[in-house]
């Protein structure tokens, strides 16, 4: 039985946008000016603190097009499936550029053409689904295993679907390789979390509309982490065109791209504690504390930038001293203030220490909870 892996979200539509050239600096302006999530974010503060430089993610997709937006950041990258030119810069879909193009698109002079949230980051491309709007899982399992020997960082997964064993051991594999694995929730609200969103020490990412409520497309359930802009999301396309794209898809491109802005300004720190970090720091939304929409709230770039989140794992004792900065209570995404109210302590799933038989676990604490318990494993 063939087990496929589906994007989450429909394929970005191309919109009749050329790309950044001289002859239409109209055209790419107003593209930038459309990426409503880039000020929701707050995304301008938060890149005169970091833009990414020094980090690889890996996107494990449909290819990635070198859009002129997108390549000076892109490296050469190989294919898990047939069709492609090999080595991954090759996209007849749009979606895999679209993710890449929201992670690490560095735009155009003068601000024009498309940002991404890292656009200092580099991209590692990897075909491993077809035009067709899905993949095989071990072509993704394939892809996986190639980022890890390729010393990725970051690994960015828009899609989900059937595991099968080899998929199942590369996910570990990249988690046990110090990797920050970003998986999409899934875009069918009826059905669980997919795979590999639901595996545990995934980050697992869910969708907001334009006011922050939760995306009506968006997945719900335990497994959730955090959330992001996940409608209406503008980004870059193949021959040199832009796209526009409403999904977790999209939502969790955005969450691997300030996952490279924290491991640019924090580079000693576990894969485990940048979760942290960007659970730590999330803007509570819905009921108090987790919940199965919005995860631990939407993800906050400068204040998981600028915070100071406690560690939870040993490992973070190779971090450097003065790791964070206080923040600015009371602001949310899209303020000029220094970061969102950090409502208690968060992690994502399990931190485990190198060597040692037993984790921590943390949930989302208010004053006056004990502390998180320690657990077998």
């Amino acid at each position: 039985m063939t087990l496929q892996i589906l994007f989450t979200g429909p394929v970005p539509k191309v919109i009749p946008v050329s790309g950044f050239a001289a002859s239409a600096p109209a055209e790419a302006e107003r593209i930038r000016a459309d990426q409503w999530h880039l000020a929701y974010l707050n995304a301008s503060r938060a890149q005169t603190i970091s833009e990414g430089a020094g980090v690889v993610v890996a996107v494990a997709d449909t290819g990635v097009d070198p859009h002129p937006d997108l390549r000076n950041n892109l490296l050469t990258g190989i294919d898990t499936v047939a069709g492609g030119s090999g080595d991954g810069q090759k996209d007849t879909n749009s979606h895999g550029t679209s993710m890449a193009g929201l992670i690490a698109a560095h735009g155009g002079p003068d601000e024009t053409g498309a940002l991404g949230i890292a656009p200092r980051s580099k991209i590692l491309p990897i075909m491993s689904s077809t035009s067709d709007n899905f993949g095989e899982a071990d072509d993704l399992a394939a892809a996986i295993e190639y980022a890890i020997t390729s010393r990725a960082q970051i690994i960015n997964i828009s899609s989900g679907g059937a595991s099968t064993p080899r998929l199942v051991r590369a996910v570990s594999a990249a988690l046990d390789a110090n990797i920050v694995v970003v998986a999409a929730a899934g875009n069918a609200p009826h059905q669980p979390v997919s795979y590999p969103a639901s595996e545990e020490g995934v980050i697992a990412v869910g969708g907001v509309d334009r006011s922050g409520q939760h995306a009506a497309i968006s997945v719900t359930g335990p497994e959730v982490d955090v959330v992001a802009p996940a409608v209406d999301i503008y980004s870059t396309s193949y021959d040199g065109k832009y796209s526009k794209g409403t999904g977790t898809s999209s939502a969790t491109a955005i969450v691997a791209g300030a996952a490279a802005l924290i491991r640019s300004k924090y580079p000693y720190l576990p894969a485990q504690e940048v979760a942290h970090r960007l659970t730590a720091t999330a803007v509570d939304k819905g009921p108090p504390g987790r919940d199965d929409e919005y995860g631990y709230g939407v993800i906050d770039l400068v204040a998981a930038l600028t915070a100071d989140v406690p560690p939870l794992g040993f490992e973070s004792a190779s971090a450097p001293a003065g790791a964070g900065a206080s923040t600015t209570a009371g602001a949310q995404p899209g303020d000029d203030g220094d970061g969102a109210t950090v409502r208690g302590l968060v992690t994502l799933a399990v931190i485990v220490t190198a060597g040692v038989g037993w984790a921590w676990v943390a949930r989302r604490r208010r004053r006056g909870d004990d502390p998180p318990p320690r657990i077998s494993r």
